[in-house]
C-alpha cells in the first residue's frame, strides 16, 4: 500500500481540482480521512481475519462498494443542512467517492500483495493494475522511517505526486483559460 501521506495528498489534491470553491475544513478532514478509511481492515491481522478473506487486508472496505457506502454516509451526516438527493447532495457524494476509491486504485498499483478486491461482494476477485510502479509501504512504523520508508515516499513522489500535481496544474490553467474567454 501506499503510504497515509500519499493517500491524504491525493485527496487533498482530487479536493483542489474538483472545484474551485472555498471548502471548509470539515471537507479537508474529511477527504483527508476517507482516503486512509479503507486501511482500517488492517485490524483484521490482529483479529485473526486472514489476508486473503472479503474482510482482509485490501479485501471489501477497499471496494467501490464500500466507497459508495461511505460516501452517502459522509454527506449525509457530514452535511445534514445540505438538502438531500440535491445536485451539491449528489456533488459531494460523488467526490468523496472518488476520494475513497482512490485508496484502491493507489493499492492496486503496488508491489506486493494479494490485489485489491474492487467490486466484492459481487465478485471476491483481487486485482493489481498492470503497470505497479509503486513500492508497498512498510506496515510496521520504525521500517517505514528507516531507509525502507524512503524509498516508498520517493517512488511515490515521482510517481503520484508529481503527476497529480501536473493534473491540478492542468486544471488550474484550463479554468483561468475559460474565465479569461468569458470575461471577454
Amino acid at each position: 500500500m501506499p503510504s497515509a501521506f500519499t493517500h491524504i495528498f491525493v485527496a487533498e489534491a482530487l479536493g483542489k481540482t474538483w472545484s474551485e470553491e472555498q471548502r471548509s475544513a470539515r471537507f479537508w478532514v474529511l477527504a483527508g480521512l476517507c482516503s486512509i478509511l479503507p486501511d482500517l481492515d488492517v485490524v483484521g491481522f490482529y483479529l485473526g481475519i486472514k489476508y486473503n478473506s472479503v474482510f482482509g487486508h485490501r479485501g471489501f472496505l477497499h471496494s467501490l462498494t464500500f466507497a459508495l457506502i461511505t460516501a452517502v454516509l459522509v454527506v449525509l451526516f457530514a452535511y445534514p443542512s445540505i438538502l438531500r438527493f440535491s445536485k451539491k447532495w449528489w456533488k459531494l457524494a460523488a467526490f468523496f467517492f472518488v476520494v475513497t476509491a482512490s485508496h484502491g486504485l493507489l493499492d492496486s498499483m503496488t508491489d506486493k500483495g494479494l490485489g485489491v478486491g474492487f467490486f466484492i461482494p459481487f465478485d471476491n476477485t483481487r486485482y493489481f493494475m498492470p503497470w505497479r510502479p509503486v513500492y508497498a509501504s512498510p506496515m510496521h512504523i520504525e521500517k517505514f522511517f528507516g531507509p525502507a520508508g524512503l524509498a516508498v515516499l520517493l517512488r511515490e513522489i515521482v510517481w503520484i505526486w508529481m503527476p497529480m500535481i501536473g493534473v491540478y496544474a492542468g486544471v488550474r490553467f484550463c479554468r483561468r483559460r475559460k474565465k479569461a474567454k468569458a470575461s471577454k
